[in-house]
């Protein structure tokens, strides 16, 4: 049985538990407090803080792990991370106060103070921008060091920037774009690796991205008739075009399916009217295997 660590709160654990439910590995643990869980009666969930996810892997308490990738970069353990999940979009940044006249990484003068609770990252980031830097260890709410005269800059997660601009500061420059991962020891992403966990990984693997690749996707059915086709076609390009298969009695009329980007569905079934089709049916999508 695979020991999966996922995060214990925040908007990564709930997005996490989302996936897991969607597909079909709902987390069944004791309680709230509970520090494991099954999934779906197949795996074993490990809750823990997303920050220390790393650490679990790279130690082999756990076979694999759903963590921000600014965390597994942080943690600076022989990781590999086999999947983007999308979600937690974040990056790290670098940012200064409006007053400071810090407006790009140019400015910065050497032996500057940084705030952050990514130390291992930042250093090495000014060490190949050469600056010369002291870091200024925080466990959170980084932003107001450099108001109260203990830093001159900060590197922190951002998401929107609203953070930053309520406590005027502005971004200087960006360390690195982060989204959740899937991870697994590097020794377990070998060709060398033992072949029945690789093999359980990559089921794990291929079941959660197709949820995610369902996700923003609808299904699409209408009735075209035969001359209109190549117009059908055009309409709906669908992953390896629309497929097309035949009506019994539906005489000049054939069936049309295809998987379209919910975002442009009000589009498309009014370019398929114009063209006459009739008989549309729109549904969601719970997987996508390609």
């Amino acid at each position: 049985m695979l020991r999966i660590a996922i995060p214990n709160k925040g908007r990564l654990a709930d997005e996490t538990r989302q996936l897991f439910t969607d597909a079909g590995l709902e987390i069944r643990s004791q309680g709230e407090r509970s520090l494991s869980a099954s999934l779906g009666g197949i795996f074993e969930a490990i809750i823990v803080r997303a920050q220390d996810i790393p650490e679990f892997v790279a130690d082999g308490a756990a076979d694999v792990g759903i963590t921000g990738f600014d965390l597994i970069t942080e943690s600076g353990r022989c990781l590999r991370a086999i999947s983007d999940l999308g979600f937690g979009r974040c990056r790290l940044a670098v940012a200064a106060t409006e007053d400071s006249g810090i407006r790009s990484l140019a400015d910065i003068p050497q032996g500057a103070r940084v705030a952050t609770s990514f130390s291992r990252t930042a250093s090495r980031y000014f060490a190949e921008a050469s600056l010369e830097v002291t870091l200024v260890p925080v466990s959170g709410a980084a932003e107001i060091a450099p108001h109260l005269g203990i830093a001159d800059i900060i590197v922190d997660l951002v998401s929107t920037g609203s953070t930053l601009r309520v406590n005027g500061m502005r971004e200087v420059a960006t360390i690195l774009e982060s989204t959740a991962r899937i991870v697994v020891r590097a020794e377990d992403a070998t060709p060398e690796a033992n072949s029945e966990r690789r093999s359980m990984i990559d089921d794990l693997v291929s079941a959660l991205e197709s949820v995610i690749r369902a996700r923003g996707q609808r299904y699409l059915m209408a009735n075209v008739r035969r001359d209109q086709l190549s117009e059908a076609k055009r309409i709906l390009p669908g992953l390896n075009g629309p497929t097309v298969i035949d009506i019994m009695n539906g005489g000049q009329f054939v069936a049309v399916h295809a998987v379209v980007p919910a975002a442009g569905i009000y589009r498309t079934i009014s370019e398929l009217r114009a063209i006459g089709a009739e008989g549309m049916l729109v549904t969601r999508i719970e997987r996508l295997v390609p």
